[in-house]
């Protein structure tokens, strides 16, 4: 029988970003398979050495950091205005999203007390927002809010509890136009994040119901569209569409990192790269 690298060899390789094909070889026997992973994880490292000193030397920003102001620029130069809001909502905000003590969401959010959490998500800020700039401003009302949520996600690669989200919503659109704008906010976002050949997919959310999901391998981002039954609570009456994409996932496809974490905010990476090499 072939014989598969250890659980812990397993667990290096996948830190070290070795190939999916790598992390599937077979071997005839365990002192084969043994020189083959010193001779990988040796490479790996020396490939991990590498990036970081490019790091120091050259690029001196991270990926997360790159494509936050890649997405910035290109969505300002398509009319859409940046919005920043607190990290720290209300219990009643969840609550206007429907997220009671009885939806699955709930179990997920950092409290802080009684009345506050981490929010988990951008949109009941940008609902408060809209209430008010559908006051002072003429529609169409382009917003974007790029910022951190926070939820206990089930461990594994794709999952991380302190994560950056991407929000693009419009406010006074035609009805007939809603599917096309959510196309094309998702074209724009695939393109710069540098990734092609993706998928739109109906799916099923626990908050907006069905959705249209970006898809490539994994999901990348979801969408929503209004009237929606949330709307009323939130004095909203004019058509919107709004989609969201996880940062850390659209780096982790575009430089085919094996885990999400790789990407994200860490003490344990720097630039997609694991320090305890």
């Amino acid at each position: 029988m072939d014989i598969t690298w250890t659980p812990i060899q397993k667990q290096r390789l996948k830190e070290l970003n070795a190939s999916p094909v790598c992390q599937q070889k077979c071997f005839e026997s365990a002192n084969e398979r043994d020189f083959a992973f010193q001779d990988l994880e040796r490479q790996l490292v020396a490939k991990g050495r590498q990036h970081l000193t490019e790091f120091q030397n050259n690029s001196r920003r991270p990926l997360l950091s790159k494509l936050e102001q890649r997405l910035i620029e290109a969505l300002n130069l398509r009319g859409f205005v940046q919005v920043m809001t607190p990290t720290i909502i209300s219990k009643g905000s969840l609550a206007k999203m429907s997220v009671d003590d009885k939806h699955p969401l709930f179990s997920q959010v950092f409290w802080l007390d009684s009345k506050r959490c981490l929010r988990p998500m951008l949109a009941p800020n940008l609902y408060t927002l809209w209430k008010d700039l559908l006051r002072l401003w003429k529609p169409p009302i382009r917003l974007f809010e790029i910022g951190t949520c926070y939820r206990k996600e089930s461990q594994g690669g794709l999952h991380l509890n302190e994560f950056t989200m991407l929000n693009i919503t419009e406010l006074g659109l035609p009805l007939n136009e809603r599917q096309h704008r959510l196309e094309e906010m998702a074209a724009l976002v695939m393109s710069v994040a540098g990734i092609d050949e993706y998928q739109l997919e109906v799916t099923s959310s626990v908050v907006y119901g069905d959705t249209l999901d970006v898809i490539k391998d994994i999901e990348l981002g979801s969408s929503a569209m209004g009237p929606h039954v949330l709307d009323k609570k939130w004095g909203i009456t004019v058509p919107w569409v709004g989609i969201g994409f996880g940062l850390e996932r659209l780096l982790m496809v575009k430089e085919e990192a094996q885990n999400v974490q790789s990407m994200g905010r860490s003490l344990s990476y720097l630039d997609g790269v694991r320090l305890n090499i």
